[in-house]
Order: C-alpha cells, then sequence, then structure tokens
C-alpha cells in the first residue's frame, strides 16, 4: 500500500496525469508507458528492500541472529 501511495506521488510530481498508464494503453507514448513502469518497479523494490531489512533487523534484536 505504502508503496502504492509513494508511486501515486512521485507521477504526479513529475508532471504526467493523476493515473499511470497501463502498457495497453493506446492513447499513451511508449516513453510514458516505460517510465512509469521503470518508477513503479524501483519505488517497489526499495519499498520491499526497506520492510525486509527492517524485518531483519528486529528478529536480530528479538533473537540475536541474523535470519538466513
Amino acid at each position: 500500500m505504502a508503496a502504492g501511495a509513494l508511486f501515486k506521488q512521485a507521477w504526479k510530481m513529475l508532471g504526467h496525469d493523476e493515473d499511470a498508464p497501463d502498457a495497453t494503453d493506446e492513447d499513451r507514448s511508449w516513453r510514458e508507458v516505460l517510465l512509469a513502469a521503470t518508477l513503479q518497479g524501483a519505488i517497489f523494490a526499495g519499498v520491499k528492500a526497506a520492510v525486509d531489512r527492517a524485518g531483519a533487523t528486529a528478529t536480530r534484536r528479538l533473537t540475536g541472529t541474523w535470519p538466513g
């Protein structure tokens, strides 16, 4: 959810429409579709890494060992 909201805000800040284009949106350019997909992927990967890292850190604090 957080990644989706962050992506929506980033897309608005770039000065594009409210909604990001779908890959099959005929009225959007290749550039816009690929930019949206790249930005969305980067944000989702960053949020996932942050959540995974926070979980590993919490596990070490609770158990004394790093999850493997």
